[in-house]
């Protein structure tokens, strides 16, 4: 059984995302976003929320990521953040975001 502790190595921060393409090469489809966490630069992700979200939609969107885990390969794309959401099953990942604005960066916790 995990435990506190494992939760809070776990380092989940908040950022909006400045920029969203295709990502034609992944096998499944996906974008590839560029967010903006404040003094902690800029990361890029792949995401598979194409089912539930247009590239406008996303743009200007706080979000909430892992943003402490390697960097994972995706197809020819280095993933450094794990964007976070929750599976509906019938329209994709549907993303977790906040309820107000707050400053990027700033750690959920």
């Amino acid at each position: 059984m995990e435990t506190i502790e494992d939760f809070k190595k776990v380092e989940l921060r908040v950022g909006t995302i400045i920029e969203v393409n295709d990502f034609l090469e992944a096998i499944k489809p996906a974008f590839k976003l560029k967010i903006d966490f404040g003094g902690f630069g800029v990361k890029q992700s792949s995401a598979k929320i194409t089912d539930h979200y247009s590239k406008e939609d996303l743009v200007g969107r706080q979000i909430i990521a892992v943003v402490n885990f390697p960097v994972k390969k995706v197809a020819n794309y280095d993933s450094e953040v794990l964007v976070l959401g929750a599976d509906s099953h019938e329209g994709g990942i549907i993303l977790l975001e906040l309820d107000e604005p707050i400053q990027n960066g700033v750690k959920i916790s």
